[in-house]
This record gives C-alpha cells, sequence and structure tokens, in this order.
C-alpha cells in the first residue's frame, strides 16, 4: 500500500485498492477512515462482542462477513467450530494481504489515542490493542495459507452460499459503523442476502458508526416493508471499546 488512497464509492466494498494507503483523520466527534480498513480481531472480542459461548456453537456453522483479518475463524475451528470467513481481501495472495494490514494498523494506531470517542478499560492503550491486533492477524495469515477452503473471497450485497447454509452469520465494524461509505440500499440487500444464506439468526456489530453515533439506517431497516419478515433487535453486551458500542443488532426471521 504505498500509492495515495482513493474514496470507495458509497457502495462499494472492493480490493481494487490494495496497494493504496488509508489516510485517517480526527474529527470532532471520531475517527473517520476514507475506506474500510483491515483490522485482526480475535476470538475473544468477537466473543464479547456477540456474546458467544463457545459451546454452543459446537458443532454448528457459521459465518464470518467481512472477516478480513481477524484470527476468528482459525481459533473456532481449533475448537471444533466450524467457521468460514467471507472477505473480498481473500482475492488475494498472503503477501499481498499482509501489504494492506500493516499500514492500516499503523495508521490507526498513530491516530487513534488522541480521539476522545474511544473508552480504554479492555485493550488499556494503544499499544495493547496494536499487540492484540498483530497476534490476530498473524494467526490469520497462519490459516489462511494453511486452511485456504475456510476463505471464501466475495463481496457484499451478495454471498456465494446456498440458501440457509449456515446456523449463525457475524458481522463486526462493516455495516453500520461504514454507513457514511456504504448507502442505505446497500444495508438493506445485504440484510437480505445474509438472511438468505442464514437459516438461524445474524448478529451485527456494532449499531454506531465510528462517530460513535446510532445508525440512522436501523430504524428504517426495521420499518422497510421489504423487510417485514425479519425481527431487528439491539442486545446490550458488557463491551464497549468506540463509545456506545455496547450492542449488536440481532436479526430473526419472524
Amino acid at each position: 500500500m504505498c500509492q495515495a488512497p482513493r474514496r470507495l464509492t458509497q457502495t462499494r466494498y472492493t480490493v481494487e485498492q490494495e496497494d493504496e494507503q488509508s489516510t485517517l483523520m480526527q474529527t470532532k466527534r471520531g475517527l473517520q477512515l476514507d475506506r474500510v480498513v483491515l483490522l485482526g480481531r480475535t476470538f475473544e472480542e468477537y466473543c464479547r462482542y456477540f456474546l458467544l459461548k463457545p459451546d454452543d456453537l459446537v458443532g454448528k456453522r457459521v459465518l464470518d462477513v467481512a472477516g478480513g483479518v481477524s484470527s476468528f475463524c482459525a481459533e473456532a475451528n481449533k475448537l471444533a467450530i466450524n467457521v468460514t470467513s467471507f472477505d473480498p481481501i481473500y482475492f488475494l495472495p498472503p503477501e499481498k494481504i499482509m501489504e494492506r494490514s500493516e499500514p492500516d494498523l499503523e495508521s490507526v494506531y498513530r491516530a487513534i489515542g488522541s480521539v476522545p470517542t474511544y473508552r480504554w478499560g479492555y485493550y488499556k492503550n494503544p499499544e495493547y490493542m496494536r499487540e492484540l491486533r498483530k497476534r490476530a492477524s498473524t494467526m490469520f495469515l497462519v490459516d489462511y495459507k494453511t486452511h485456504p477452503e475456510r476463505y471464501v473471497a466475495g463481496e457484499l450485497p451478495r454471498l456465494s452460499f446456498a440458501d440457509g447454509e449456515f446456523d449463525l452469520t457475524l458481522v463486526s465494524y462493516f455495516l453500520f459503523a461504514y454507513q457514511d461509505r456504504l448507502g442505505y440500499k446497500f444495508h438493506r440487500e445485504s440484510i437480505l442476502e445474509i438472511m438468505r444464506a442464514t437459516r438461524g439468526e445474524a448478529r451485527v456489530y456494532p449499531t454506531v458508526t465510528f462517530e460513535a453515533q446510532p445508525s440512522d439506517y436501523i430504524p428504517r431497516l426495521q420499518s422497510d416493508p421489504a423487510l417485514q419478515r425479519f425481527a431487528f433487535t439491539e442486545i446490550k453486551t458488557d463491551f464497549e471499546f468506540l463509545v456506545n458500542s455496547n450492542s449488536f443488532l440481532r436479526v430473526r426471521r419472524n
């Protein structure tokens, strides 16, 4: 990632910018990203985000949408949890992914410490956060090379899976968080597609933007005639890094 960044269009989430470096800007309300960044998150973090109980997931099929360089898939499969990760970055070979993810992490690390919209109770400080992110991406890269079948390349709002293939689908730090980059139509089509491929429920975390504001799209999804067969419920968690990020959206069929 050595060229100047281009901004994503409102309804595209692609890897066409694999050689671009993101620009992060401190704003009055939070951290503003010029595109979707690659940050690795751990299995423990996912459990906190989504109130997951690992024993309950054994024998289930789980889809991690926009999994990026997170280690959730790698760690979960070691626990006999059948997780598949889905992300456009998987079109790239490991070395290209590393070229993208390392500068993304360093950019976030340099900017995030002085941004007021974060609570440091869990991560303590930016240095420890960076350590966790590096640990996650390292585990991901090892697993990505060893078990490529667990990582499916593609991009929302389309999924290359059969109807009802998964018991549970998780989406972290993509929908809602990037609502300034990804429009309402993209969100609606993504929810429809996720639920097509999910026989159980989907969980989306967080329910706020990177400016720590509740997503405007959630009430619109709840009242959208095309989505009336689904029930949308915000579930509180005990995890909060980005201010107000202590809930996820659960989507089930009525």
